[in-house]
C-alpha cells in the first residue's frame, strides 16, 4: 500500500492485479469542472473530489485493511479528506491542548467517540462502504470527510481538478463521483456505466453542478451549537 499526499488530501492507493489483467489494463483520466472552492478562511483551494470504478462483472481484489490517522490540531482535522479501504481503522489523535469529541451521524458510519483529552486518541472501524462527514461536538468549525471504498480503482482530484486511475483492467464498470459541497442526490445523477478498453481511457469532464448553500450542521444531539463563542473545553 502506498500513501500519497497532495494539497492536504491523503489517498490510500491499493491495487492488486494479476499479471494477465495488467497486460490488458487501462489508464483512466477525467477532469472536474469548477475545480476550486473557497475555504472557511476565505482562501481559494482545490475542491475535494473523488471518482471510483466498481466492476459490473467478475470480482476485484480487495485492498488490505490497515490503520489510518486523522489528526486534530489547531481545531482542524488533518487531512480534511481521507480515502480508505472499507474495513479499515481510523485513529483520531488529539494534539490540541484541550478536549475534543469526534462524531458522525451520517450514513457512511454513525459513531460518537465521546469527550477525550489532549495527548490521547480514539479510533473507529469504518466497516462498510460510504461517505462519513466528521465533526467535533465542541468546535463547530471542525469538519472532515472519510470515504470508505470496496474498490481499489479510484482517484482524488489534484489541484487542477484532474483525476488519474492507473492499471484498471478491461471491462464494464459503474462510475461514482463524490464532490464536497454537492448534495448526495445530485451526485447520484453522475453515476453511469463506463466501458474500459486496453490503453488510455478519457472519461471527459465531470460537471457536479453548483454548490449547495452551506448549511450549519447540528451537534451530536441534533441541536445548534452554543453561540457565546466560549466553549466549555
Amino acid at each position: 500500500m502506498t500513501s500519497l499526499t497532495s494539497c492536504g488530501l491523503v489517498v490510500a492507493v491499493a491495487v492488486s492485479l494479476c499479471a494477465g489483467a495488467v497486460a490488458h489494463a487501462s489508464s483512466i483520466t477525467a477532469h472536474l469542472a469548477s475545480a476550486t472552492a473557497t475555504s472557511q478562511k476565505g482562501k481559494e483551494r482545490a475542491t475535494p473530489a473523488v471518482i471510483w470504478l466498481k466492476p459490473l462483472t467478475g470480482s476485484v481484489a480487495e485492498a488490505p485493511t490497515t490503520k489510518f490517522s486523522m489528526l486534530q490540531k489547531d481545531k482542524t482535522f488533518a487531512p480534511h479528506l481521507l480515502v480508505i479501504p472499507a474495513g479499515s481503522t481510523v485513529v483520531f489523535p488529539n494534539a490540541d491542548p484541550f478536549f475534543h469529541n469526534v462524531f458522525s451521524l451520517f450514513d457512511g458510519k454513525r459513531f460518537d467517540l465521546g469527550l477525550y483529552e489532549a495527548g490521547s486518541a480514539r479510533s473507529i472501524v469504518f466497516s462498510r462502504e460510504g461517505v462519513s462527514y466528521i465533526f467535533c461536538n465542541i468546535h463547530p468549525d471542525m469538519s472532515s470527510v472519510v470515504l470508505a471504498l470496496t474498490t481499489p480503482h479510484y482517484s482524488v482530484a489534484d489541484a487542477n481538478g484532474q483525476f488519474r486511475i492507473a492499471a484498471v483492467p478491461e471491462g464494464d464498470y459503474e462510475l461514482h463521483v463524490w464532490v464536497e459541497g454537492r448534495h448526495d442526490d445530485a451526485l447520484k445523477h453522475l453515476t453511469r456505466r463506463v466501458h474500459v478498453n486496453a490503453g488510455p481511457t478519457d472519461l471527459g469532464e465531470i460537471q457536479p453542478g453548483p454548490r449547495d448553500t452551506p448549511a450549519t450542521h447540528l451537534n451530536k444531539f441534533g441541536r445548534p451549537y452554543e453561540t457565546d463563542g466560549k466553549p466549555s473545553y
